[in-house]
Protein backbone atom coordinates (compact mmCIF):
# COMPACT_ATOMS: atom_id res chain seq x y z
CA UNK A 1 0.00 0.00 0.00
CA UNK A 2 1.15 3.70 -0.91
CA UNK A 3 1.63 6.18 1.61
CA UNK A 4 1.12 10.18 1.04
CA UNK A 5 4.43 11.65 2.78
CA UNK A 6 4.30 15.42 3.29
CA UNK A 7 7.57 17.59 4.11
CA UNK A 8 6.94 20.26 5.52
CA UNK A 9 7.39 23.95 4.35
CA UNK A 10 8.04 27.01 5.31
CA UNK A 11 5.31 29.78 5.04
CA UNK A 12 5.30 33.19 3.94
CA UNK A 13 4.61 36.74 4.51
CA UNK A 14 2.16 37.75 7.42
CA UNK A 15 0.50 40.22 5.78
CA UNK A 16 -0.50 38.58 2.83
CA UNK A 17 -1.56 35.56 4.59
CA UNK A 18 -4.20 37.45 6.30
CA UNK A 19 -5.29 39.12 3.22
CA UNK A 20 -5.80 36.02 1.21
CA UNK A 21 -8.32 35.36 3.93
CA UNK A 22 -9.93 38.64 4.51
CA UNK A 23 -10.37 38.77 0.64
CA UNK A 24 -12.26 35.21 0.67
CA UNK A 25 -14.41 36.44 3.49
CA UNK A 26 -15.52 39.41 2.06
CA UNK A 27 -16.19 37.70 -1.53
CA UNK A 28 -17.91 34.89 0.30
CA UNK A 29 -20.34 37.43 2.03
CA UNK A 30 -21.10 39.96 -0.80
CA UNK A 31 -21.55 37.13 -3.49
CA UNK A 32 -23.22 34.90 -0.58
CA UNK A 33 -20.95 31.99 -1.88
CA UNK A 34 -19.44 29.51 0.50
CA UNK A 35 -16.08 30.59 1.77
CA UNK A 36 -14.89 27.24 0.75
CA UNK A 37 -15.30 26.94 -3.01
CA UNK A 38 -13.64 30.80 -2.50
CA UNK A 39 -10.62 29.61 -1.48
CA UNK A 40 -10.58 26.57 -3.51
CA UNK A 41 -10.86 29.16 -6.56
CA UNK A 42 -8.16 31.10 -4.89
CA UNK A 43 -5.45 27.39 -4.55
CA UNK A 44 -7.08 26.80 -8.59
CA UNK A 45 -5.14 30.25 -9.53
CA UNK A 46 -2.19 30.09 -7.87
CA UNK A 47 -1.90 26.59 -9.10
CA UNK A 48 -2.22 27.90 -12.51
CA UNK A 49 0.61 30.40 -11.89
CA UNK A 50 2.82 27.87 -10.44
CA UNK A 51 2.60 25.47 -13.62
CA UNK A 52 3.70 28.07 -15.64
CA UNK A 53 6.81 29.16 -13.16
CA UNK A 54 7.74 25.08 -12.88
CA UNK A 55 6.17 23.21 -15.92
CA UNK A 56 2.97 21.68 -16.76
CA UNK A 57 4.83 18.46 -17.35
CA UNK A 58 5.42 18.99 -13.37
CA UNK A 59 2.36 17.11 -10.66
CA UNK A 60 2.31 20.33 -8.51
CA UNK A 61 -0.63 20.72 -5.29
CA UNK A 62 -1.47 24.06 -3.82
CA UNK A 63 -3.08 24.29 -0.18
CA UNK A 64 -4.48 27.80 1.54
CA UNK A 65 -4.70 26.61 5.17
CA UNK A 66 -8.11 27.72 6.19
CA UNK A 67 -7.18 29.19 9.46
CA UNK A 68 -3.97 31.07 8.85
CA UNK A 69 -3.60 31.53 5.12
CA UNK A 70 -0.70 30.05 4.38
CA UNK A 71 0.11 28.84 1.12
CA UNK A 72 2.09 26.21 0.62
CA UNK A 73 3.02 24.61 -3.34
CA UNK A 74 4.04 21.41 -3.77
CA UNK A 75 5.58 19.11 -6.42
CA UNK A 76 4.11 15.31 -5.94
CA UNK A 77 6.71 12.98 -6.37
CA UNK A 78 6.58 8.80 -6.47
CA UNK A 79 9.20 6.86 -4.98
CA UNK A 80 10.37 4.20 -7.10
CA UNK A 81 13.55 1.90 -6.70
CA UNK A 82 15.30 4.48 -9.87
CA UNK A 83 13.92 7.54 -11.17
CA UNK A 84 13.40 7.86 -14.17
CA UNK A 85 11.42 10.57 -15.36
CA UNK A 86 12.82 13.31 -12.54
CA UNK A 87 9.66 15.36 -12.75
CA UNK A 88 7.48 12.93 -11.39
CA UNK A 89 9.53 10.09 -9.85
CA UNK A 90 12.36 10.24 -7.39
CA UNK A 91 14.47 7.19 -6.16
CA UNK A 92 14.36 5.41 -2.79
CA UNK A 93 18.19 6.94 -1.93
CA UNK A 94 17.23 10.61 -2.44
CA UNK A 95 13.82 9.89 -1.22
CA UNK A 96 15.32 8.49 1.66
CA UNK A 97 17.61 11.88 2.69
CA UNK A 98 13.93 13.69 2.75
CA UNK A 99 12.68 11.13 4.61
CA UNK A 100 14.01 8.64 6.24
CA UNK A 101 11.16 6.19 6.32
CA UNK A 102 10.06 6.31 2.57
CA UNK A 103 9.30 2.92 1.03
CA UNK A 104 8.97 2.49 -2.73
CA UNK A 105 5.51 3.11 -3.75
CA UNK A 106 4.85 6.11 -1.92
CA UNK A 107 4.20 9.30 -2.77
CA UNK A 108 5.80 12.30 -1.68
CA UNK A 109 5.10 15.76 -1.21
CA UNK A 110 8.13 17.85 -1.82
CA UNK A 111 7.67 21.52 -1.40
CA UNK A 112 8.58 24.70 -3.68
CA UNK A 113 9.47 28.30 -3.16
CA UNK A 114 6.66 30.47 -3.24
CA UNK A 115 5.81 31.63 -6.55
CA UNK A 116 6.23 35.98 -7.91
CA UNK A 117 2.71 36.33 -9.79
CA UNK A 118 4.24 39.04 -11.39
CA UNK A 119 2.03 41.12 -14.07
CA UNK A 120 0.83 37.44 -16.58
CA UNK A 121 0.63 35.15 -13.38
CA UNK A 122 -1.65 37.85 -11.60
CA UNK A 123 -4.12 38.23 -14.95
CA UNK A 124 -4.34 34.26 -15.13
CA UNK A 125 -4.62 34.25 -11.23
CA UNK A 126 -7.54 36.89 -11.26
CA UNK A 127 -9.76 35.44 -14.38
CA UNK A 128 -9.25 32.00 -12.92
CA UNK A 129 -11.19 33.11 -9.80
CA UNK A 130 -13.56 35.49 -11.22
CA UNK A 131 -14.36 32.72 -13.29
CA UNK A 132 -14.45 30.23 -10.46
CA UNK A 133 -16.83 32.62 -8.44
CA UNK A 134 -19.06 33.36 -11.51
CA UNK A 135 -19.37 29.12 -11.80
CA UNK A 136 -19.67 28.82 -7.63
CA UNK A 137 -22.36 31.35 -8.09
CA UNK A 138 -24.54 29.97 -10.75
CA UNK A 139 -24.15 26.81 -8.98
CA UNK A 140 -26.07 28.83 -6.08
CA UNK A 141 -28.75 30.44 -7.97
CA UNK A 142 -29.33 27.12 -10.13
CA UNK A 143 -30.18 25.50 -6.68
CA UNK A 144 -32.30 28.62 -6.03
CA UNK A 145 -34.53 28.37 -9.00
CA UNK A 146 -34.93 24.46 -9.61
CA UNK A 147 -37.91 24.20 -7.14
CA UNK A 148 -39.50 26.87 -8.86
CA UNK A 149 -39.89 25.72 -12.57
CA UNK A 150 -43.22 26.19 -13.67
CA UNK A 151 -44.07 29.20 -11.06
CA UNK A 152 -44.69 32.58 -12.07
CA UNK A 153 -41.93 35.28 -11.53
CA UNK A 154 -41.99 39.24 -11.87
CA UNK A 155 -38.87 40.89 -13.39
CA UNK A 156 -37.67 43.98 -14.72
CA UNK A 157 -37.00 44.07 -18.68
CA UNK A 158 -33.40 44.67 -18.48
CA UNK A 159 -32.19 44.79 -22.23
CA UNK A 160 -33.48 43.92 -25.41
CA UNK A 161 -31.18 41.33 -27.70
CA UNK A 162 -32.56 40.37 -31.28
CA UNK A 163 -36.56 40.67 -30.44
CA UNK A 164 -35.10 38.24 -27.35
CA UNK A 165 -35.77 39.86 -24.26
CA UNK A 166 -33.34 39.55 -20.73
CA UNK A 167 -34.94 40.02 -17.79
CA UNK A 168 -33.44 41.26 -14.59
CA UNK A 169 -34.96 39.14 -11.38
CA UNK A 170 -33.20 39.98 -8.66
CA UNK A 171 -28.77 38.86 -8.96
CA UNK A 172 -30.26 36.64 -11.72
CA UNK A 173 -31.03 36.91 -15.63
CA UNK A 174 -33.59 35.08 -17.90
CA UNK A 175 -34.46 35.11 -21.09
CA UNK A 176 -37.38 34.91 -22.87
CA UNK A 177 -37.56 34.36 -26.57
CA UNK A 178 -39.57 36.42 -29.54
CA UNK A 179 -41.82 32.78 -29.84
CA UNK A 180 -42.33 32.61 -25.95
CA UNK A 181 -43.90 36.41 -26.38
CA UNK A 182 -47.52 36.56 -27.03
CA UNK A 183 -47.85 38.08 -30.87
CA UNK A 184 -47.46 41.93 -30.83
CA UNK A 185 -46.96 42.85 -27.61
CA UNK A 186 -44.18 44.90 -27.18
CA UNK A 187 -42.16 45.95 -23.97
CA UNK A 188 -39.83 48.79 -23.66
CA UNK A 189 -36.50 48.62 -20.81
CA UNK A 190 -37.21 49.24 -17.26
CA UNK A 191 -40.96 48.27 -17.85
CA UNK A 192 -42.21 45.35 -15.24
CA UNK A 193 -43.12 41.63 -16.69
CA UNK A 194 -45.22 38.79 -15.28
CA UNK A 195 -43.52 35.58 -16.77
CA UNK A 196 -43.46 31.74 -16.39
CA UNK A 197 -39.84 30.10 -15.13
CA UNK A 198 -40.20 27.38 -17.79
CA UNK A 199 -36.97 26.00 -17.15
CA UNK A 200 -32.91 26.59 -16.41
CA UNK A 201 -30.16 26.33 -18.66
CA UNK A 202 -27.51 24.06 -17.32
CA UNK A 203 -25.05 25.75 -19.70
CA UNK A 204 -22.30 28.22 -17.67
CA UNK A 205 -23.09 30.73 -20.37
CA UNK A 206 -26.36 33.04 -21.02
CA UNK A 207 -28.98 33.61 -19.01
CA UNK A 208 -30.02 30.80 -16.62
CA UNK A 209 -33.30 31.35 -16.64
CA UNK A 210 -36.13 30.09 -19.62
CA UNK A 211 -39.25 32.14 -19.38
CA UNK A 212 -42.34 32.23 -21.38
CA UNK A 213 -45.48 33.81 -21.37
CA UNK A 214 -47.18 31.36 -24.55
CA UNK A 215 -46.91 28.46 -22.34
CA UNK A 216 -50.14 26.66 -21.46
CA UNK A 217 -49.09 26.98 -17.71
CA UNK A 218 -48.78 30.61 -18.14
CA UNK A 219 -52.38 30.60 -18.61
CA UNK A 220 -52.93 28.24 -15.22
CA UNK A 221 -50.41 29.94 -12.73
CA UNK A 222 -52.70 33.41 -13.42
CA UNK A 223 -56.03 31.79 -12.95
CA UNK A 224 -54.67 30.40 -9.21
CA UNK A 225 -53.07 34.04 -8.45
CA UNK A 226 -56.93 34.89 -9.02
CA UNK A 227 -59.06 32.14 -8.18
CA UNK A 228 -58.32 31.30 -4.86
CA UNK A 229 -60.83 27.88 -4.57
CA UNK A 230 -58.59 26.53 -7.56
CA UNK A 231 -55.00 27.81 -5.38
CA UNK A 232 -56.66 25.99 -2.95
CA UNK A 233 -57.54 22.77 -4.97
CA UNK A 234 -61.36 22.83 -4.23
CA UNK A 235 -61.47 23.86 -8.27
CA UNK A 236 -59.11 22.12 -10.26
CA UNK A 237 -58.10 22.75 -14.00
CA UNK A 238 -58.28 19.50 -15.73
CA UNK A 239 -56.91 21.08 -19.21
CA UNK A 240 -55.67 24.13 -21.06
CA UNK A 241 -54.76 25.01 -24.60
CA UNK A 242 -53.77 28.14 -26.30
CA UNK A 243 -53.65 30.32 -29.29
CA UNK A 244 -51.67 32.47 -27.14
CA UNK A 245 -52.81 36.56 -27.56
CA UNK A 246 -56.12 35.02 -29.96
CA UNK A 247 -58.03 32.34 -28.09
CA UNK A 248 -58.18 29.94 -24.79
CA UNK A 249 -59.90 26.97 -23.46
CA UNK A 250 -59.63 25.77 -20.04
CA UNK A 251 -61.99 22.57 -18.77
CA UNK A 252 -62.32 22.92 -15.10
CA UNK A 253 -63.98 20.55 -12.51
CA UNK A 254 -65.15 20.40 -8.64
CA UNK A 255 -65.45 18.11 -5.82
CA UNK A 256 -68.04 20.12 -4.40
CA UNK A 257 -71.36 19.80 -5.34
CA UNK A 258 -72.65 22.86 -4.23
CA UNK A 259 -70.19 25.31 -6.44
CA UNK A 260 -70.12 26.20 -10.04
CA UNK A 261 -66.46 26.31 -11.22
CA UNK A 262 -66.75 28.51 -14.21
CA UNK A 263 -69.22 31.26 -11.99
CA UNK A 264 -66.01 30.85 -9.65
CA UNK A 265 -63.27 30.87 -12.50
CA UNK A 266 -65.29 34.04 -13.55
CA UNK A 267 -66.04 35.95 -10.59
CA UNK A 268 -68.37 38.86 -10.16
CA UNK A 269 -69.02 40.52 -13.00
CA UNK A 270 -66.36 38.86 -14.60
CA UNK A 271 -63.63 40.58 -12.57
CA UNK A 272 -61.56 37.23 -11.91
CA UNK A 273 -61.44 36.20 -16.29
CA UNK A 274 -60.72 39.95 -17.00
CA UNK A 275 -57.69 40.19 -14.22
CA UNK A 276 -55.96 37.03 -16.57
CA UNK A 277 -57.57 38.47 -20.17
CA UNK A 278 -55.59 41.72 -19.13
CA UNK A 279 -52.43 40.08 -17.90
CA UNK A 280 -52.95 38.43 -21.61
CA UNK A 281 -53.46 41.03 -23.50
CA UNK A 282 -56.65 40.44 -24.35
CA UNK A 283 -56.82 36.68 -25.51
CA UNK A 284 -60.02 35.25 -25.09
CA UNK A 285 -60.70 32.72 -22.48
CA UNK A 286 -63.18 30.25 -23.00
CA UNK A 287 -64.09 28.43 -19.34
CA UNK A 288 -65.92 24.66 -20.25
CA UNK A 289 -67.18 21.82 -17.32
CA UNK A 290 -65.25 19.14 -17.12
CA UNK A 291 -66.68 15.66 -17.67
CA UNK A 292 -65.74 12.02 -17.64
CA UNK A 293 -68.23 11.39 -20.31
CA UNK A 294 -66.54 12.03 -23.09
CA UNK A 295 -69.61 12.93 -25.14
CA UNK A 296 -70.80 15.74 -22.93
CA UNK A 297 -67.05 16.98 -22.35
CA UNK A 298 -66.77 17.37 -26.49
CA UNK A 299 -70.33 19.16 -26.09
CA UNK A 300 -69.25 21.89 -23.15
CA UNK A 301 -65.72 22.43 -25.00
CA UNK A 302 -68.07 23.69 -28.09
CA UNK A 303 -70.29 25.96 -26.22
CA UNK A 304 -72.04 28.40 -26.63
CA UNK A 305 -72.42 25.91 -30.07
CA UNK A 306 -75.71 24.43 -30.45
CA UNK A 307 -74.97 20.35 -30.85
CA UNK A 308 -77.60 18.53 -32.29
CA UNK A 309 -75.85 14.77 -32.38
CA UNK A 310 -72.88 13.76 -31.73
CA UNK A 311 -71.07 10.23 -33.08
CA UNK A 312 -67.86 8.80 -31.22
CA UNK A 313 -65.30 6.25 -32.69
CA UNK A 314 -63.79 5.17 -29.87
CA UNK A 315 -61.18 3.29 -31.10
CA UNK A 316 -60.00 5.82 -33.11
CA UNK A 317 -60.81 8.61 -30.70
CA UNK A 318 -62.75 10.53 -32.95
CA UNK A 319 -65.67 12.24 -32.89
CA UNK A 320 -67.92 13.67 -35.69
CA UNK A 321 -70.37 16.58 -34.42
CA UNK A 322 -73.35 17.22 -36.12
CA UNK A 323 -74.84 21.32 -35.47
CA UNK A 324 -77.38 23.15 -37.13
CA UNK A 325 -76.45 24.68 -40.49
CA UNK A 326 -76.86 28.52 -39.14
CA UNK A 327 -74.18 27.32 -36.26
CA UNK A 328 -71.39 25.58 -38.73
CA UNK A 329 -69.42 29.08 -38.61
CA UNK A 330 -69.37 29.89 -35.28
CA UNK A 331 -68.67 26.15 -34.04
CA UNK A 332 -65.64 25.93 -36.16
CA UNK A 333 -64.37 29.51 -35.80
CA UNK A 334 -61.83 31.46 -37.80
CA UNK A 335 -59.53 29.59 -39.89
CA UNK A 336 -61.21 26.29 -37.78
CA UNK A 337 -59.75 27.80 -34.36
CA UNK A 338 -62.78 26.71 -32.69
CA UNK A 339 -62.97 23.34 -33.15
CA UNK A 340 -58.97 23.30 -33.24
CA UNK A 341 -58.97 24.03 -29.50
CA UNK A 342 -61.46 22.03 -29.04
CA UNK A 343 -60.07 18.87 -30.08
CA UNK A 344 -56.32 19.57 -27.80
CA UNK A 345 -58.27 20.55 -24.92
CA UNK A 346 -60.52 17.06 -25.07
CA UNK A 347 -57.87 15.37 -26.61
CA UNK A 348 -60.39 14.04 -28.92
CA UNK A 349 -60.15 14.48 -32.77
CA UNK A 350 -63.33 16.58 -33.86
CA UNK A 351 -65.26 16.55 -37.58
CA UNK A 352 -68.03 19.08 -37.62
CA UNK A 353 -70.96 18.13 -40.53
CA UNK A 354 -74.16 20.30 -40.38
CA UNK A 355 -77.74 18.91 -40.17
CA UNK A 356 -78.51 19.14 -43.91
CA UNK A 357 -74.96 17.18 -44.97
CA UNK A 358 -75.66 14.59 -42.46
CA UNK A 359 -78.88 13.62 -43.77
CA UNK A 360 -77.30 13.67 -47.15
CA UNK A 361 -75.26 11.47 -45.72
CA UNK A 362 -77.27 8.85 -44.13
CA UNK A 363 -79.30 8.74 -46.99
CA UNK A 364 -76.71 7.93 -49.57
CA UNK A 365 -75.66 5.17 -47.03
CA UNK A 366 -79.11 3.90 -46.39
CA UNK A 367 -79.14 3.59 -49.65
CA UNK A 368 -76.15 1.69 -50.39
CA UNK A 369 -77.09 -1.12 -48.09
CA UNK A 370 -80.44 -1.10 -49.46
CA UNK A 371 -79.64 -1.74 -53.08
CA UNK A 372 -76.73 -4.24 -51.60
CA UNK A 373 -79.84 -6.43 -49.62
CA UNK A 374 -82.53 -5.85 -52.37
CA UNK A 375 -79.93 -6.77 -55.00
CA UNK A 376 -78.42 -10.02 -53.80
CA UNK A 377 -81.37 -11.45 -52.32
CA UNK A 378 -83.65 -10.57 -54.39
CA UNK A 379 -86.50 -8.96 -51.70
CA UNK A 380 -88.45 -6.05 -52.24
CA UNK A 381 -87.98 -2.59 -50.70
CA UNK A 382 -89.89 -3.41 -47.18
CA UNK A 383 -87.98 -6.88 -46.55
CA UNK A 384 -84.94 -5.08 -46.96
CA UNK A 385 -85.85 -1.90 -44.48
CA UNK A 386 -86.72 -4.38 -42.05
CA UNK A 387 -83.15 -5.85 -42.21
CA UNK A 388 -81.15 -3.05 -41.76
CA UNK A 389 -83.95 -1.68 -39.23
CA UNK A 390 -82.18 -4.70 -37.73
CA UNK A 391 -78.87 -3.59 -38.09
CA UNK A 392 -78.39 -5.97 -41.10
CA UNK A 393 -75.43 -4.07 -43.64
CA UNK A 394 -73.90 -6.82 -45.66
CA UNK A 395 -74.95 -10.96 -47.04
CA UNK A 396 -71.33 -11.73 -44.41
CA UNK A 397 -74.00 -10.06 -41.43
CA UNK A 398 -77.09 -12.59 -42.71
CA UNK A 399 -74.91 -15.52 -43.55
CA UNK A 400 -73.55 -15.38 -39.65
CA UNK A 401 -77.20 -15.30 -38.61
CA UNK A 402 -78.75 -18.45 -38.03
CA UNK A 403 -82.73 -18.65 -39.18
CA UNK A 404 -83.85 -18.80 -35.92
CA UNK A 405 -82.76 -15.30 -34.88
CA UNK A 406 -83.91 -13.74 -38.27
CA UNK A 407 -87.36 -15.54 -37.58
CA UNK A 408 -87.93 -13.06 -34.51
CA UNK A 409 -87.66 -10.35 -36.29
CA UNK A 410 -91.17 -8.85 -36.48
CA UNK A 411 -93.03 -9.14 -39.31
CA UNK A 412 -90.95 -12.55 -40.18
CA UNK A 413 -92.06 -16.24 -39.82
CA UNK A 414 -90.28 -19.53 -39.71
CA UNK A 415 -90.62 -19.82 -43.48
CA UNK A 416 -89.40 -16.20 -44.47
CA UNK A 417 -86.12 -16.67 -42.48
CA UNK A 418 -85.11 -20.07 -43.95
CA UNK A 419 -85.83 -18.32 -46.93
CA UNK A 420 -83.86 -15.73 -46.55
CA UNK A 421 -80.77 -17.76 -45.04
CA UNK A 422 -80.80 -19.75 -47.87
CA UNK A 423 -80.67 -16.94 -50.75
CA UNK A 424 -77.73 -15.11 -48.17
CA UNK A 425 -75.64 -18.34 -48.92
CA UNK A 426 -76.31 -18.45 -52.60
CA UNK A 427 -75.18 -14.98 -53.16
CA UNK A 428 -72.61 -15.33 -50.93
CA UNK A 429 -71.58 -18.62 -53.33
CA UNK A 430 -71.83 -16.75 -56.18
CA UNK A 431 -70.28 -13.61 -54.62
CA UNK A 432 -66.99 -16.48 -53.73
CA UNK A 433 -67.28 -17.63 -57.76
CA UNK A 434 -67.01 -14.18 -59.18
CA UNK A 435 -63.96 -13.13 -56.81
CA UNK A 436 -62.25 -16.60 -57.61
CA UNK A 437 -62.43 -16.19 -61.28
CA UNK A 438 -61.74 -12.39 -60.82
CA UNK A 439 -58.22 -13.74 -58.63
CA UNK A 440 -57.24 -16.47 -61.30
CA UNK A 441 -57.64 -13.64 -64.26
CA UNK A 442 -55.45 -11.19 -62.22
CA UNK A 443 -53.18 -14.33 -60.61
CA UNK A 444 -53.60 -13.17 -56.88
CA UNK A 445 -51.67 -15.02 -54.93
CA UNK A 446 -53.10 -18.15 -52.44
CA UNK A 447 -51.86 -16.09 -49.36
CA UNK A 448 -53.85 -12.69 -49.77
CA UNK A 449 -56.95 -14.93 -50.94
CA UNK A 450 -57.11 -17.07 -47.92
CA UNK A 451 -56.53 -14.43 -45.64
CA UNK A 452 -58.68 -14.37 -42.49
CA UNK A 453 -58.97 -10.85 -42.14
CA UNK A 454 -60.18 -9.42 -45.50
CA UNK A 455 -64.00 -9.80 -46.49
CA UNK A 456 -64.69 -10.68 -50.08
CA UNK A 457 -66.08 -7.37 -50.77
CA UNK A 458 -62.52 -5.44 -49.36
CA UNK A 459 -60.49 -8.44 -51.67
CA UNK A 460 -62.46 -7.54 -54.72
CA UNK A 461 -61.70 -3.89 -54.74
CA UNK A 462 -57.97 -4.91 -53.53
CA UNK A 463 -57.65 -7.26 -56.98
CA UNK A 464 -59.09 -4.61 -59.33
CA UNK A 465 -56.73 -2.37 -57.55
CA UNK A 466 -53.75 -4.59 -58.74
CA UNK A 467 -53.16 -5.49 -55.30
CA UNK A 468 -52.34 -9.34 -55.83
CA UNK A 469 -50.49 -10.76 -53.01
CA UNK A 470 -50.26 -9.86 -48.85
CA UNK A 471 -46.49 -8.12 -49.81
CA UNK A 472 -48.43 -6.14 -52.17
CA UNK A 473 -50.84 -5.23 -49.53
CA UNK A 474 -48.31 -4.95 -46.83
CA UNK A 475 -46.67 -2.25 -48.66
CA UNK A 476 -49.61 -0.15 -49.09
CA UNK A 477 -50.00 3.44 -47.47
CA UNK A 478 -53.01 3.82 -44.65
CA UNK A 479 -53.95 6.79 -47.22
CA UNK A 480 -53.65 4.26 -50.08
CA UNK A 481 -55.93 1.81 -48.47
CA UNK A 482 -58.36 3.76 -47.80
CA UNK A 483 -58.22 5.52 -51.23
CA UNK A 484 -59.28 1.60 -52.47
CA UNK A 485 -61.56 0.60 -49.99
CA UNK A 486 -63.56 3.92 -49.71
CA UNK A 487 -66.14 3.64 -46.78
CA UNK A 488 -66.20 -0.36 -46.21
CA UNK A 489 -63.03 0.94 -43.98
CA UNK A 490 -62.28 3.52 -41.44
CA UNK A 491 -58.85 4.59 -41.04
CA UNK A 492 -58.26 2.90 -37.55
CA UNK A 493 -59.12 -0.43 -39.52
CA UNK A 494 -56.97 0.18 -42.34
CA UNK A 495 -53.84 1.04 -40.16
CA UNK A 496 -54.39 -2.41 -38.64
CA UNK A 497 -54.85 -4.18 -41.32
CA UNK A 498 -51.96 -3.35 -42.45
CA UNK A 499 -49.88 -3.94 -39.24
CA UNK A 500 -51.35 -7.20 -39.25
CA UNK A 501 -50.52 -7.86 -42.99
CA UNK A 502 -46.32 -6.59 -41.54
CA UNK A 503 -46.55 -8.59 -38.48
CA UNK A 504 -46.20 -11.43 -41.29
CA UNK A 505 -42.84 -10.28 -42.66
CA UNK A 506 -41.07 -10.89 -39.32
Amino acid sequence: MSRKIKIESKVHDVAAKNEILQVADIVARDKGIDREEILSAMECAILKTAQMKYGEERELKVTINRKTGDIEIYRILRVVDKAGDRNVEISQNDASRLKPDARIGDTLDDPLPSVDFGRIGAQVARQIIIQKVKSAERKKQYEEFEGRVGEIITGIVKRIEFSDIIIDIGKTEGIIRKSELIPNEIFKIGDRIKVLLSGLNKDQTGPLLHLSRTNPNFLRKLFEQEVPEIYDGIIKIVSITRDPGSKAKIAVTTSDPNLDPIGACVGTKGSRVQAVVDELKGERIDIVRWSNNVAIFIVNSLAPTRVSRIVLEELENEANVVVPDDQLSAVIGRRGQNVRLASKLTGWSISITTEKEDSENRARESDRILNILMENLDVDDMVARLLMGEGFSSIEDLVNTSSADLASIEGFDEDIANEISQRAVLAMDRKKAEIEKLCTEKGVSKDLIEYKLLRLDLLALLVNSDVKSLDDLGSLSTDELLDITGDLLSKREAETLIMKVREEWF
